[in-house]
């Protein structure tokens, strides 16, 4: 409900401005006779007539309305010092007044936050829309780098998992001493004494005693 009273009183707000604004153009040498007449210098017929026609349908289309409610606001003002400075005349008085008065309602529309069916209304909700979606792309952007940074931190942890146990070696055994554990079988092998050049037969008996030399005056 709000919203409608503030678009239809911006459109009735508008429609004084469009039809003075005309009016001024249709006749603008009665215009810049009114003009001169309270001391203002001549040319201003056709500028004022296109402000404030220009002004007025900006203010019922909703286009930059905060900028040209504020302008239409002081042209009401001037308007009222220049042309209804007569305060004992009640016809001036009143037009001073009903001036102020829309002065008034146009700062109200000024400070008005509720432009909806009005072009700036359309561009706000089109800036929110791209704000919002820019926010969506630098999320996902930022999760994919947060997904790459944890792939990669795995594959580092894994790559040094795999170096560590290939660098890792087998310890051997050692006892109380410190000295390391032959196995019985090597120590065996490492113990057991080389066949003796008077072991021929490799029992493991000198030659000499089990077959003790024999003088050779001796033999047969």
């Amino acid at each position: 409900m709000n919203t409608i009273a503030a678009l239809i009183g911006r459109i009735l707000l508008s429609l004084i401005f469009i039809g003075s604004g005309a009016s001024k153009l249709f006749d603008p040498a009665g215009t810049e006779a009114m003009i001169t007449g309270v001391g203002l210098p001549a040319g201003l017929a056709i500028p004022a007539g296109l402000f404030e026609l220009i002004a007025g349908l900006a203010i019922a289309l909703g286009f930059m309305t905060r900028l040209f409610a504020i302008l239409l606001a002081g042209f009401c003002l001037v308007t009222a010092f220049f042309f209804h400075n007569q305060v004992g005349d009640p016809l001036q008085l009143a037009m001073a007044l009903k001036n102020v008065a829309i002065a008034g309602g146009l700062l109200c529309l000024f400070a008005h936050t509720q432009m909806r069916w009005s072009y700036d209304s359309m561009r706000l909700t089109r800036k929110a829309e791209i704000a919002e979606r820019k926010s969506e792309i630098t999320q996902r952007d930022a999760d994919a780098k947060i997904h790459d940074a944890e792939l990669r931190a795995a594959k580092a942890e894994a790559h040094s998992e795999a170096q560590a146990q290939g660098a890792r070696t087998v310890l051997v055994p050692s006892s109380s001493a410190g000295e390391p554990v032959i196995p019985m079988s090597t120590a065996t092998t490492r113990m057991s004494p080389a066949p003796s050049v008077r072991d021929r037969d490799g029992d493991g008996v000198d030659d000499r005693v089990e077959h003790p030399a024999v003088d050779p005056r001796l033999r047969p």
